[in-house]
């Protein structure tokens, strides 16, 4: 199990009005400090378009990138070449960044997570249909795909889990946070589906935030605002069970310590993300 870092993880995000967005310098130097030279791509912007430039500056950071979130709507088939179109293009930013895999969510269309995705049955057999042709884009670029259940999108809860594992072969982003929040057990997966697992994101959980997600009572990104995700091992979301069942199973891919912060504006000392991230690290290296 290699461990890598994640933009969000210093409040780095692709939603509007997410937050206050960190410098890239400060998050790949961030990184780099803390060991963690290995990162994912962050989302559009963060780094150049261009491959090249981007390369050019990783290297002076002493970073690579590994992998990349994408987000696509797969669930409507008079969309679908288009959005394979743009998935295609991403696919190739990112290998020629050097990267392995491409961790995709089934979006919902919407720029935020706060609302669920309610697909008809067309529309389940057109993901279905569509997941395939999606690994083989990023397969013709060299990569491998993950799935990545995501609150707000079409893979969330424990149903959609358990459907997605019973009726394709597409292989996952086991992201513990997500999958807690969507109420399904990341330590159950890990120990039961690890065949299944291409790539891990690992956060822990407030319990009592996360209910108040899954229930839609509060909006996720006012629930990441208020610190839905937790160092690892200071939440409900059994992390250390969980990087036991992938240690039993011998994962050898990715575990990115991928912690979603909303930062109110720039930090002090006594916020500063990278604080977090060092425990969480040492946590995942002391249980892995």
């Amino acid at each position: 199990m290699r461990l890598a870092a994640a933009p969000i993880s210093w409040g780095v995000s692709e939603v509007p009005d997410w937050g206050h967005q960190l410098e890239r310098r400060r998050v790949l130097d961030d990184a780099a400090r803390l060991g963690l030279r290995d990162i994912e791509a962050g989302p559009p912007g963060f780094l150049p378009a261009d491959a090249r430039d981007a390369r050019a500056i990783l290297e002076r950071h002493g970073v690579r990138v590994i992998g990349g979130f994408v987000t696509a709507v797969l669930q409507r088939p008079d969309s679908l070449d288009a959005e394979l179109v743009s998935l295609e293009r991403q696919a190739a930013w990112l290998a020629a960044l050097g990267s392995e895999v491409l961790v995709l969510a089934a979006a919902s269309g919407r720029a935020d997570y706060d609302l669920p995705v309610e697909l008809t049955a067309a529309e389940w057999r057109a993901l279905l249909v569509a997941l395939p042709r999606a690994r083989g884009v990023a397969r013709a670029q060299g990569l491998d795909i993950a799935l990545h259940p995501h609150v707000g999108t079409a893979i969330e809860n424990a149903a959609s889990i358990k459907w997605l594992l019973d009726e394709s072969d597409i292989q996952l982003c086991l992201d513990t946070g997500h999958v807690f929040v969507g109420g399904a057990d990341p330590a159950l997966i890990a120990r039961e589906h690890s065949g299944r697992i291409r790539h891990v994101h690992l956060k822990d959980v407030d319990g009592t935030l996360a209910t108040a997600v899954r229930q839609r009572r509060l909006p996720y990104s006012a629930a990441v605002a208020r610190g839905l995700y937790r160092p690892l091992g200071d939440g409900d979301a059994r992390i250390a069970d969980v990087l036991a069942g992938l240690k039993a199973s011998e994962y050898a891919g990715w575990a990115v310590l991928e912690q979603d912060v909303a930062l109110a504006g720039p930090p002090t000392e006594a916020n500063d993300p990278a604080h977090d991230i060092a425990r969480s690290r040492d946590f995942a290296r002391a249980h892995a």
